[in-house]
């Protein structure tokens, strides 16, 4: 049986929004409930922390500690290396990467998105080329084996800090997927990034959060239909901003 580890990033030291993934939500850090939410996956084998070593990164290994759950530091900028030294570790066949600033990330839709993955025999499968579901839900599943390609090949800058980039931009090598939604979501926002998206994700977690149980997509879907007017808190800011920085920025390394 193939061992499926939720490998789920994290850092204090993020730009727009320092110490984002240990900000109160519904009573719990958001890193908490992202954990909470991938408990509910059926098919993940493990859930693992990956922090860097930089000391700013000392409160989450804090966490992680008192909650019970696995944990591993590695490359501050290099999360490439750090997902490949984490993987390699933990003896993981199929990696599922999960950021921990998406605290609505679904467990159904990251069940789908490894069922895909494991359907048709993929070397990499997601739900973000092209995304279809709200940012905040970002699923990609990947072999181990195509990790530690992506590990000794990479050489952009971008390649390096975002883990996946050079998986996605190689399907003359990898064999590539993706799990879409029926109806185009993508244009919502669900990710926590800025102050914005805090106090857009604490109206939907005051509403929608339940002690021992997770929060389904369909049921944020629902209420924001009959309250519209929280979009307006988000709506302005950019996908993938950090990415778009990096691209901007982009260097060849090796």
């Amino acid at each position: 049986m193939e061992k499926i580890i939720a490998i789920v990033q994290a850092r204090m030291t993020s730009t727009r929004l320092p110490q984002k993934v240990l900000k109160n939500l519904a009573g719990r850090p958001v890193v908490s409930q992202v954990f909470n939410q991938l408990s509910f996956s059926k098919l993940l084998t493990d859930l693992l922390l990956a922090t860097s070593l930089d000391s700013s990164d000392d409160p989450l290994e804090k966490w992680a500690v008192e909650n019970g759950f696995k944990f591993f530091r590695g490359d501050l900028k290099n999360v490439l290396k750090r997902f490949y030294d984490a993987a390699k570790q933990n003896n993981a066949d199929v990696i599922v990467r999960i950021t921990a600033d998406c605290p609505l990330i679904d467990p159904g839709v990251v069940d789908k998105v490894i069922e895909g993955f494991l359907g048709g025999k993929y070397d990499y499968f997601s739900n973000v080329n092209p995304p279809t579901f709200p940012d905040g839900l970002d699923t990609e599943v990947f072999s181990f084996t195509a990790l530690e390609k992506a590990f000794l090949e990479a050489e952009m800058q971008s390649e390096i800090e975002h883990v996946t980039p050079y998986i996605r931009n190689h399907p003359d090598i990898f064999r590539i997927g993706n799990y879409s939604s029926l109806q185009d979501y993508s244009k919502f926002r669900w990710t926590l990034d800025n102050i914005e998206d805090y106090e857009f994700l604490k109206i939907l977690y005051k509403n929608l959060y339940k002690e021992n149980n997770f929060i389904r997509w369909q049921d944020v879907i629902e209420f924001i239909k009959n309250h519209s007017n929280i979009l307006k808190l988000n709506a302005h800011l950019e996908r993938n901003e950090g990415y778009i920085k990096s691209l901007n920025e982009d260097k060849k390394i090796k």
